[in-house]
């Protein structure tokens, strides 16, 4: 007998505008629904040394391929409603910062997706709305938000926090980042480590040193490494030790030792952001971002600035005990969307036609079309308009060949 599953999550359409029969109003003022981020500004985190020159940065870049079709160049990860809460992942990011750094928050992105981010922050300021011409990876991404950030105030601290993660409760990931604040004010990079679960190879890992005397961060560490993603007797091998924690990608620090970093190891990518920073604001910033941005190097934050400072003794830790997803592949929405226990399959989809029988997986349909599943474990299906996916949980990984392959033979029109 089939089962019909009732709709499951909502998401953002291609355009990046939320369908009021999906998505509930408040979010579209900018008011959170998620009951986590209710009261939370109760915490008292006001004593922490340099909360009061704490800048958060949101770069939102990276298309998602292994969210291939449902993430897409127009469409990228982080302007969907991935785990059911009403908020796109961009604006839950917002909102974990805002009660940190009120309106002190600046979105590195794309200049293609600067509608769909402006009507998810309505409140994110015009100067602190910085568009990429083209991608050009964390590195530039970050160290241009260091530099327009320096030039305002050399005393700021910023905090990186990409704008397609999952974490919960918010109210430790805000505790780990005050603390991260404090001891960016003793001169240090301090990067959040999550406390790994079981022995990944999709993440790089942190050796932790020895642990740091700062004032309001009991918890800080010097570390020892970054580490590559080990194979995965590697990774039994770091979780086993305790020594180890995943590598977030999350940084906060003095904008002016993220500068003195990137210009030691990057020279001439440190010149270019510093170039369109003292334009920045003024009637010269459009022509000089559009002359300097495309000529810069593409390469990651950890390479030109995390790595060779921790090897100079500059980067300290905080571990993070709250939980975290960077939602890699369609596995991660399976797990961020638990199944209802009767029908062992997950919806995600505002008018799904879905039916099953003796079937577990997750569903993304974006169509009227009837999805039928009958007899099979861990399926993957995403229905769009012009392009199916069929696979399985435990090849979700794989998806981004099939990006790769779809551009080799020139289908760019659905990616």
């Amino acid at each position: 007998m089939l089962t019909h599953l009732v709709p499951g999550v909502a998401r953002v359409t291609e355009v990046g505008r939320t369908r009021a029969a999906a998505l509930p109003s408040p979010m579209l003022s900018g008011v959170t629904t998620d009951p986590e981020l209710d009261g939370l500004a109760a915490v008292d985190l006001s004593d922490t040394p340099g909360l009061d020159r704490f800048y958060g940065v949101i770069p939102a870049g990276g298309v998602g391929t292994r969210l291939w079709p449902l993430s897409r160049a127009a469409a990228p990860k982080f302007l969907h409603d991935l785990t059911g809460s009403g908020q796109t992942l961009i604006r839950a990011t917002y909102d974990r910062l805002a009660v940190l750094a009120g309106d002190r928050v600046m979105v590195v992105t794309g200049e293609a997706h600067e509608g769909a981010v402006r009507e998810q922050l309505p409140d994110l300021a015009s100067e602190d709305t910085v568009l990429e011409p083209e991608p050009k990876d964390s590195a530039a991404a970050i160290g241009l938000a260091a530099a327009i950030l320096f030039e305002r105030d050399p005393e700021t601290i910023m905090g990186s926090f990409a704008a397609d993660q999952v974490i919960g409760p918010v109210e430790e990931f805000q505790e780990a980042v005050a603390e991260a604040v404090a001891t960016a004010t003793t001169g240090k990079i301090v990067t959040i480590g999550i406390k790994p679960t079981h022995p990944a190879t999709g993440f790089g890992y942190i050796r932790q040193g020895e642990a740091l005397a700062v004032k309001g961060a009991p918890h800080a560490k010097g570390v020892a490494a970054f580490v590559e993603k080990p194979a995965e007797a590697v990774a039994q091998e770091y979780v086993a030790s305790g020594e180890y924690l995943w590598n977030a990608g999350m940084f906060v620090a003095p904008v002016s030792l993220m500068l003195h970093h990137l210009a030691a190891n990057e020279p001439e990518l440190h010149a270019g952001v510093v170039q369109i920073a003292k334009a920045w604001g003024t009637d010269a910033q459009a022509e000089t971002m559009a002359r300097v941005w495309p000529g810069l190097k593409k390469t990651a934050v950890d390479y030109a600035v995390a790595e060779p400072a921790a090897a100079a003794g500059d980067v300290a830790v905080i571990p993070g005990g709250f939980t975290w997803d960077d939602v890699g592949d369609f596995a991660a929405i399976a797990r961020l969307n638990p199944a209802k226990r009767a029908s062992g399959i997950t919806v995600i989809g505002e008018t799904p036609r879905v039916y099953s029988s003796k079937a577990s997986g997750v569903v993304v349909t974006d169509t009227a079309r009837v999805i039928a599943l009958i007899g099979v474990e861990d399926i993957v299906v995403v229905d769009t308009p012009d392009a199916l996916l069929v696979t399985t949980t435990e090849h979700a990984q794989s998806v981004k060949q099939a990006v790769e392959s779809l551009k080799a033979h020139g289908d760019d029109d659905v990616l």
